[in-house]
């Protein structure tokens, strides 16, 4: 199973946050299980994802992934797909 690295710019985290916990369904549909969610300031987010399904979750995060960045206020993403060494 591999893990993703996301790294979130956000314009205000409270807001960000709403909007990331309602999205956890869809997520998970999409074969992306939530381990942590780290905040590093207002304007920035890190989560790590146990990813069951790349080709799912690559495919929610190149269409549908857009809807909840406008809701979420994200500004900018990136994305890490690593395995345990």
């Amino acid at each position: 199973m591999s893990q993703m690295i996301a790294h979130y710019t956000v314009n205000d985290f409270a807001a960000f946050k709403t909007a990331f916990d309602n999205d956890a369904e869809d997520r998970g549909n999409n074969g992306m299980s939530l381990l942590q969610l780290w905040r590093q300031d207002n304007g920035n987010a890190w989560a790590l994802f146990n990813i069951s399904d790349a080709k799912a979750a690559k495919a929610y995060l190149e269409g549908a992934a857009g809807v909840f960045n406008s809701q979420a206020g994200v500004t900018a993403t990136s994305f890490a797909l690593v395995e345990t060494a």
